[in-house]
């Protein structure tokens, strides 16, 4: 018996790489790299990914309903077989996987506790230093008009997701605002 076990699906896998395709889905708008000038760089890229998965799981973590932890945790978990997975297609060695996952899992870690305050308060200033230090390295003031309207989508997006209802949520629907439905940065309390 405890061999069929190692074959075994852990509860809600098919729900999380679902949520988190369409996570992914809304952080590869062309948008972003256009517009708000996000680096089209393997760390651009993840940071857009870690916001909408932080906001998704956010939104998991903050449902009455008790799956919802379990469905956050399959999310989060689809990310990091992802994340394994490509780096893998990158080729990556197999010697160096482990520890170049785990220096992902903190960043991600670190960017949604950064975020977290901000989103809690709805503060938009806050929200958008923290993407300029973490999506742009930087390289762009806190103050400029990308990181403010990143901000705004990310207060919206949050929004969004908590009016979604958990039903939908079950059947791997989750709907992420475009950023030309997030109001712009004079309007994000920014």
């Amino acid at each position: 018996m405890a061999l069929f076990g190692l074959f075994r699906r852990k509860p809600h896998e098919r729900l999380g790489f679902e949520l988190y395709g369409a996570a992914v889905r809304a952080a590869r708008q062309p948008v972003f790299f256009t517009e708000l000038a996000v680096p089209d760089t393997l760390d651009g890229r993840f940071d857009l990914i870690g916001l909408q998965v932080a906001l998704l799981i956010r939104r998991l973590h903050r449902d009455p309903d008790p799956r919802g932890p379990g469905i956050a945790q399959a999310v989060f978990d689809a990310m990091f077989a992802d994340m394994d997975f490509n780096l893998r297609e990158m080729g990556v060695g197999d010697m160096s996987i482990a520890r170049r996952v785990k220096n992902m899992w903190e960043a991600f870690h670190g960017r949604a506790q950064a975020y977290e305050a901000p989103l809690q308060s709805g503060d938009g200033a806050a929200l958008a230093e923290a993407l300029a230090r973490n999506v742009w390295r930087g390289a762009l003031p806190a103050d400029a008009a990308q990181p403010r309207r990143l901000a705004a989508l990310a207060l919206a997006t949050d929004t969004s997701l908590a009016a979604q209802p958990l039903d939908a949520l079950l059947r791997g629907e989750a709907r992420f605002p475009a950023l030309e439905e997030a109001p712009h940065d004079r309007d994000a309390g920014a």
